[in-house]
């Protein structure tokens, strides 16, 4: 049989008693691991494990689970932004057994299991918590990590307000990164249109060509301006200009922060493309 601490791991780390016995974990068994230091009793009934974060500990305190940011993080999804404070999914009736903290408790229709929000409520949760910029971004990283098939697309849309189902109906899987995803949305609402993952002979793949004269790249965070890399790219702008492109390069503060530049420029050069 299992021990207590290989059985909680099976459950995101956290799991309720009344659980465990059904597995045929008794009460002493339980308290032993707990005195023994292998697992943690968050509150009467409810236990952790070392392999539960600390915010999917504060939730399961509180009387949930982890959603929004945190449980798409969880998850491995690309989000816009951290949340501040643990947000926490009661499901409709949940009792806080947490008071005095700084959770966000969210009280919305589902079954709730302590642990961490499936991925298609995180996201729904997360709209109504942030809005469409970190929804789309966090929908085509999770579609992209293939953690979303055609039923959960399907009802992600369906539950979304009838004004926010385009969101679903213009993303695709193919975005590498979050940042890319916020790029062709916010040119898409200006009426940029614009292919993203253009493979370019000479070039290579690019992230996002405009009307087949400009190519734009959004480099994230995990781009390194080493001296091999610095090479290649100028390599490649070099070679992308001989074909009679312009290119323009974003890191994420530009994209993220100071949007308005990033809009100029690509304006300029379109404008320099069409003249």
């Amino acid at each position: 049989m299992l021990s207590p601490r290989d059985l909680i791991d099976r459950y995101d780390g956290i799991a309720r008693g009344r659980m465990l016995q059904d597995f045929g974990v008794t009460r002493l068994a339980l308290a032993q691991a707990v005195h023994a230091g292998e697992i943690d009793r968050l509150r009467p009934g409810v236990f952790a494990t070392a392999s539960a974060s600390g915010f999917v500990r504060t939730a399961a305190a509180h009387g949930g689970a982890l959603t929004c940011a945190g449980a798409l993080r969880q998850h491995g999804v690309w989000v816009l932004h951290d949340d501040e404070r643990p947000h926490v999914w009661m499901g409709v009736g949940g009792r806080v057994h947490h008071e005095h903290c700084t959770c966000l408790t969210h009280y919305r229709p589902g079954k709730m299991q302590l642990g961490v929000a499936p991925v298609e409520l995180a996201l729904l949760h997360a709209f109504d918590c942030y809005g469409a910029e970190f929804f789309f971004c966090a929908f085509e990283s999770a579609w992209n990590k293939r953690l979303i098939g055609a039923d959960a697309r399907a009802e992600i849309r369906a539950a979304l307000p009838a004004s926010a189902r385009w969101l679903v109906d213009f993303a695709h899987r193919y975005s590498e990164s979050g940042l890319e995803s916020l790029v062709r949305l916010r040119l898409h609402v200006l009426g940029i249109s614009v292919r993203a993952q253009v493979e370019i002979p000479g070039v290579g793949r690019v992230d996002f060509v405009i009307e087949d004269r400009v190519i734009l790249e959004a480099d994230g965070a995990e781009h390194h301006s080493n001296p091999a890399s610095r090479h290649r790219d100028l390599t490649r702008d070099a070679v992308a200009s001989a074909l009679g492109y312009e290119r323009l390069r974003f890191d994420y503060a530009m994209i993220v922060h100071s949007w308005e530049t990033v809009v100029a420029s690509v304006l300029a050069a379109l404008a320099r493309a069409r003249g």
